[in-house]
């Protein structure tokens, strides 16, 4: 729930024009509220990542990638698609998805996947969204890349010169479902400061390669014969 209000409060803040200014030139100058809630995402995956990698016990490790697998289902009941989408790239990060985990968690994963599966342009995900009511969280990844995709395939006039209104449709068909959820009604969740102070903005999380290092020492690789 906490992870809910913190994501809805920077998505409200996102100005429709701020996305479709990214989808043409990407510049955080110019998308400022949308940067702060893209690294707020990043920031959340690799804070997830890090909670587990840097468990030394190997029971541990396991306590938080089932505890993570848990807040993801709360988050789809929650229609914050946005945090689940972070918290899934964290679990089936290369570092992480490396290691040996128990069979049913590996399972429960891939199931937890089945509502972003890339397949049929994320059909599972578009017909969920669709069907969702108000308050949600939309993943604002896709939204990016549909406004994108639209830019780049799509020019600005017709032959003739003229307006392409075409184009235009399709740019109002990706952006009227971010209004649709940016106008709704707020989360009724009450603000926990002890967790939102825990969190500490997400932080407190490490590289990358560090990422890597931690995880080839708790599993070393296998060395290759000559």
């Amino acid at each position: 729930e906490q992870m809910t209000l913190l994501d809805f409060e920077l998505f409200q803040k996102i100005d429709i024009s701020e996305v479709l200014l990214w989808s043409r030139q990407q510049t955080e100058e110019l998308s400022p509220n949308l940067t702060k809630f893209t690294k707020h995402f990043n920031d959340m995956s690799y804070w997830c990542r890090t909670r587990i990698v840097d468990r030394e016990d190997g029971k541990e490790r396991e306590k938080y990638f089932i505890k993570f697998i848990k807040i993801m289902k709360h988050l789809r009941d929650l229609s914050n698609f946005n945090s689940y989408l972070a918290i899934l790239s964290a679990l089936d990060s290369a570092p992480l998805r490396r290691l040996d985990w128990p069979k049913q968690h590996v399972e429960t994963l891939k199931d937890l996947f089945s509502l972003i599966d890339s397949s049929a342009s994320f059909r599972t995900y578009r017909q969920t969204l669709a069907s969702t009511e108000p308050p949600c969280i939309p993943y604002i990844g896709l939204v990016l890349q549909d406004l994108t995709f639209i830019h780049v395939g799509n020019s600005d006039t017709d032959d003739d010169g003229r307006i392409n209104f075409n184009k235009c449709w399709q740019l109002f068909g990706v952006i009227s479902i971010m209004l649709r959820f940016k106008k709704s009604s707020r989360y009724c969740i009450k603000r926990n400061d002890k967790i939102i102070s825990y969190f500490n903005n997400f932080d407190d999380f490490i590289s990358e390669e560090s990422l890597w290092q931690m995880s080839e020492m708790i599993k070393p690789r296998m060395k290759k014969k000559n």
